[in-house]
């Protein structure tokens, strides 16, 4: 058996807390140890081990059908897990179960605590007719955190009427691996973009009264060669310097209250036993207060794929001394393994009580304990995709739609034959994410209607372009090896103006599909034979315009130069066919910017443009890691102009701020926004410094000939490192300084010198940079 240690400051004499009401510490001096469990688990109703599965291991780890809920919840019940996310059901049907369920809990057990209600809601409430949003991908995309708030208060509030509590969102992993298949999960591979991001979204759900998760603390998209679950070798540094830095944004400025540990591995050590993850640095250091969940099946984990522990009363053990209050989705170690380990002396109850008063905490702060569900639902017949939510959906996927290249065919101009060609075209699926209702659960229920509008890349264009005679042909499936259907593509360009070309990905889990939870990739090539339709296409010499709907960058510089014009969607939603269809008729102009880096091959993964000198292409090697294109690049049908880049002041202190300024203007003839991107690179530092980084953006709405003056405020703890002694500080010295339209293009530069001493950053040094647009 392991050892097992807790975190420091919480010693078994201290679990009460200062933080626990009279009422809550009264509720625990009331409960047996039956009762107290019963607060600490889950339970999955209508989950079992029938092939429907939406959670790594799944039908494993059941082991046949579900519990009933009487039975299971006899004494009492921390979550409902996935009321309305687990199967088809209609909103009133499941919203009427749910209250059910809370008054059964509250008239029929002994305390009459009704439990925390949780679902999925990483690209809208994963429920049968809800609104659809981009997948995150696309928000980093778009730059715009302010309206990524106003999607989360939009999915935050359709949740709270429904009556569920706790959503399993946001996703703060930065990407470091295009292989992986959660990429698509995931905002960007710049830290501090998913930190902004990520915290708006985060601010936005509570704001409507549901708790966020944060997740996967932490280092889970590190793992070795784009594997899910694999061991992941990143060092403190980069753990600290990167993986950690957006989940310490949105704990500190966002009020996260709740935080889902990571499946992987740290060098060796899994995140669900690491307390000095989940107890010394979450809750000492940051002041965390809320819950920490386990990630489905995460602390059986333990003992079952990782081994780190003897059994699963051990798991229990180690997950709750290092933090982990709640296990999810059910209670396979911490009800009969933990009960029988804490009645015969080998688990200390105090550990038990800390996990129960953390839980019984946040049921108050819900008013969960003033709920008696004696009465009848509000009367309300759920409307989950109102006409508001669609128009959210529609102008983020606008906005996150990227122009990669164009020759000068975009926009298209009244062009009278249009052939549109791709397995992607004619697929509404295709514009969903893997944590989608449509890709999650429906997959699995054949037959039944999407539930949402969500018309194809095809029907959007026949739409946008109604004067032109518009044809159709699949050409290939995403990911098989059948070429019969090439040929009827190729004569549908041959008698086009244009031929549209939409390919991509097909979202889904484990092994269910090309992009997702367990659907990784060894290499970056289009799926299946995708990359020889398009270059069928392009050899009849009619114009080619290439629609890529996918859940990451691939590696297709070889149809950079190919093609006309490329366009990249990160699976933009429900509303985003009418988006990729306004941007190639014009109606759009695109604003959308890389937020990952678009490769030249999988050779060079895992990569980051935060990679210092040696990172890069060198004459050490004869691997060219040189991106296809960089991160934060983007096209318009506009042209932007920049004066030069200024600075308050060239000497700053190094627990200051730096404060630089740009003039960007329209020169083009009609309406865009530009994203302004401020970029530095610490020239001398006393470990490797990254030879770009991000330190501030604004995205910039500007008519016609309009100008406006971008302030950035830049504290200086943006450019802070883990030292040699691990410590994380501000060092002095040369400081280069550059905005550009994306990490690579200098279009202006300035410098400044940090002075003073070492400053060391702590918790109450100021994270976010200042953003001020002044226009005229």
């Amino acid at each position: 058996m392991a050892e097992v240690q807790l975190g420091a400051g919480h010693a078994l004499t201290g679990v009460s807390g200062p933080t626990a009401s009279a009422r809550v510490r009264a509720l625990l001096a009331e409960m047996t140890l039956a009762e107290k469990l019963a607060q600490i688990v889950g339970l999955w109703v209508g989950a079992g081990a029938d092939g429907e599965v939406v959670a790594p291991l799944q039908d494993t780890m059941l082991d046949g059908s579900a519990p009933e809920f009487e039975t299971f919840a006899a004494n009492g019940l921390g979550h409902l897990t996935r009321v309305f996310g687990t199967r088809p059901v209609e909103p009133a049907t499941g919203r009427r179960a749910l209250w059910d369920a809370q008054r059964w809990l509250t008239t029929r057990t002994r305390l009459g605590i009704p439990a925390i209600a949780h679902e999925e809601c990483l690209t809208g409430l994963a429920a049968w007719k809800a609104a659809t949003f981009p997948t995150p991908l696309s928000w980093g995309a778009s730059f715009d955190p302010a309206l990524v708030e106003r999607m989360g208060a939009a999915i935050g509030e359709s949740m709270a009427r429904l009556g569920v509590h706790q959503g399993l969102a946001p996703v703060l992993d930065v990407v470091r691996d295009a292989r992986w298949g959660r990429v698509e999960e995931c905002i960007s591979e710049d830290p501090y973009v998913v930190g902004t991001v990520g915290t708006a979204y985060v601010r936005g759900l509570q704001n409507a009264g549901v708790l966020a998760t944060l997740k996967h603390f932490v280092g889970y998209s590190a793992s070795r060669a784009g594997r899910n679950h694999a061991p992941v070798s990143a060092g403190p540094r980069e753990v600290a310097d990167v993986l950690l830095l957006p989940f310490e944004m949105a704990v500190l400025d966002g009020g996260a209250r709740s935080v889902m540990h990571a499946y992987t591995a740290v060098d060796g050590l899994p995140a669900a036993a690491d307390a000095g993850l989940l107890t010394d640095l979450l809750r000492e250091r940051w002041g965390f207060d809320g819950t920490v969940v386990a990630d489905y099946f995460g602390v059986a984990f333990l003992h079952t794929t990782q081994g780190v522990a003897a059994d699963l009363a051990d798991a229990a053990h180690q997950a709750l001394a290092a933090g982990v209050d709640i296990e999810l989705p059910t209670g396979d170690a911490y009800l009969a393994p933990l009960r029988a380990a804490v009645e015969a002396g080998q688990v200390p109850v105090e550990l038990v009580d800390r996990a129960v008063l953390r839980t019984l905490r946040q049921k108050e702060e819900l008013g969960l304990l003033d709920q008696d569900f004696a009465g009848e639902p509000e009367d309300w017949e759920p409307d989950l995709d109102p006409a508001e939510h669609r128009a959210i959906a529609a102008r983020l996927a606008e906005e996150s739609v990227v122009l990669l290249t164009n020759t000068g065919v975009l926009p298209l101009r009244a062009p009278a034959r249009v052939a549109v060609v791709g397995p992607n075209a004619d697929r509404p699926e295709a514009l969903f994410g893997c944590y989608s209702f449509v890709n999650h659960v429906l997959d699995q229920h054949p037959g039944t209607p999407l539930g949402i509008e969500a018309p194809s890349v095809l029907e959007a264009l026949r739409g946008e372009l109604a004067g032109a005679e518009v044809t159709y042909a699949r050409g290939c499936a995403v990911d098989d090896d059948d070429r019969s259907g090439i040929p009827e593509a190729v004569a549908a360009a041959q008698a086009a103006e244009v031929a549209v070309v939409v390919v991509g990905d097909q979202a889904g889990l484990f092994g269910r599909g090309t992009s997702g939870e367990g659907c990784d990739r060894d290499d970056l090539e289009l799926p299946g034979v995708q990359r020889a339709l398009v270059e069928a296409v392009v050899a009849t010499g009619t114009p080619v315009v290439l629609v890529m709907l996918t859940g990451r960058p691939y590696a297709v510089d070889w149809a950079l130069g190919e093609c006309a014009a490329v366009v990249q969607s990160f699976f933009p939603g429900e509303e985003g066919a009418g988006a990729v269809a306004g941007v190639l008729s014009g109606r759009v102009n695109p604003t959308g910017r890389l937020p990952v880096t678009l490769p030249r091959s999988a050779g060079a993964q895992p990569y980051s443009y935060l990679h210092p000198l040696l990172g890069g292409p060198s004459e050490v090697s004869s691997v060219d890691a040189t991106p296809a294109l960089p991160f934060g690049h983007g096209l318009s049908y506009t042209r932007y102009g920049y004066s030069e880049l200024a600075v308050e002041d060239e000497d700053v202190r190094t627990d200051g701020a730096i404060q630089a300024s740009v003039e960007v203007r329209n020169d083009g003839d009609r309406a865009g926004a530009e994203v302004v991107q401020l970029y530095g690179h610490d020239v001398v530092g006393s470990v490797t410094r990254p030879v770009a980084q991000l330190l501030g953006y604004a995205r910039v709405e500007l008519a016609p000939g309009e100008r406006a003056t971008v302030r950035f405020t830049v504290p200086t703890t943006r450019l802070a490192l883990s030292d040699r002694r691990m410590r994380r500080v501000v060092e002095p010295g040369a400081v280069s300084l550059w905005v550009g339209r994306s990490c690579e293009d200098r279009v202006a530069e300035a410098g400044v010198e940090l002075v003073g001493g070492v400053h060391e950053v702590t918790t109450a040094d100021e994270r976010w940079t200042g953003v001020e647009v002044v226009r005229g």
